[in-house]
């Protein structure tokens, strides 16, 4: 099977995809990075399903099936698809009559947080959903540290507007500023909703 991105590169992928109704296809692209924070985050959203706390899931990535081969009539086989380009973020979902928007990132950095991790789209939702009145914001992982803090999307969007002025990254300190550190927990792993009781407070 052949699958392309957005900019018509093969995506190399060691295994055969064979289905007979729908079609899961992993996305590896960022399996170098990121991958054990998104399952730290996947573990705590179905802790809080399953305790009725939330109801929050991971948004699957876009795919553009182009070609088809049906061997048989009961099993179809893609054998050419390409990655469609996220216009949102990953996560979202309700939690207390509230909508709740967020994206999940990683970096190997210790003290910054590079900007070119966030792209344009997902800026753009966010605002749209502040204006809204949902709760959006990120998930920041310091990966050599093993750290994790919560960014409201108003302080990420005022750093990342800030590019223009030659700036590509937010310092650590700068986080740690105004940001909220989650300690890493055992179940639910990553309890952000914790930080989210702290943001409906203020409201």
């Amino acid at each position: 099977m052949t699958i392309r991105y957005p900019n018509g590169k093969k995506f190399q992928q060691n295994r055969i995809l064979s289905v007979k109704k729908n079609v899961n296809i992993k996305d590896d692209r960022f399996s170098n990075r990121g991958m054990s924070l998104e399952e730290d985050i996947n573990e705590t959203n179905e802790y809080y399903r399953t305790h009725n706390l939330a109801i929050i899931h991971k948004k699957p990535t876009p795919l553009q099936i182009v070609n088809v081969n049906y061997p048989k009539r009961s099993a179809a086989v893609v054998t050419e698809a390409y990655f469609k380009k996220p216009s949102t973020t990953d996560y979202n979902g309700v939690y207390q009559g509230k909508h709740i928007d967020f994206e999940a990132k990683e970096t190997k950095n210790k003290t910054s947080f590079p900007l070119k991790n966030f792209h344009d789209h997902q800026i753009q939702h966010m605002k749209a959903v502040i204006k809204h009145g949902g709760i959006t914001f990120v998930l920041l992982r310091f990966s050599a540290l093993d750290e994790v803090y919560l960014m409201k999307a108003e302080d990420l969007i005022f750093y990342y507007d800030g590019q223009e002025k030659n700036r590509k990254s937010i310092t650590k300190k700068q986080i740690e500023a105004c940001s909220y550190h989650i300690p890493i927990g055992f179940h639910p792993r990553i309890d952000y909703l914790k930080i989210v009781d702290k943001l409906l407070s203020t409201e």
